[in-house]
């Protein structure tokens, strides 16, 4: 797992039925794409978020893979149509193998 990783997501609480949301995530991490050297010239392994996930009522959102020129701290901004009450589930895939994840529950007002 990498250290210092950190998920934020700002997504509203409350919506009425129907309605467009704008939601922005931001996850912490260094990324490294695998061609720099470090100072023995022994290339640095690549580490980056490969993939992220976003679903609502285990419905899939949106589902982008990553490739190693996406810059650090990779924030994403996008709009989703909120039908009903539920969970907006976010999940950020390293390529460690580690998994983050952050809920997000949207009540309809």
């Amino acid at each position: 797992m990498a250290e210092g990783v950190k998920a934020r997501v700002k997504a509203p609480r409350t919506v009425a039925a129907g309605e467009t949301v704008v939601i922005k995530t931001l996850i912490s991490h260094q990324m490294e794409s695998g061609q720099r050297k470090d100072s023995d010239g022994s290339l640095i392994p690549r580490s980056i978020i490969n993939r992220f996930a976003v679903a609502y009522n285990g419905q899939n959102v949106i589902d982008v893979a990553l490739a190693p020129a996406i810059s650090t701290n990779p924030y994403f901004e996008f709009e989703a149509v909120i039908p009903e009450a539920g969970d907006m589930v976010f999940t950020w895939y390293d390529d460690d193998g580690s998994v983050y994840e952050e809920v997000k529950s949207i009540a309809i007002g």
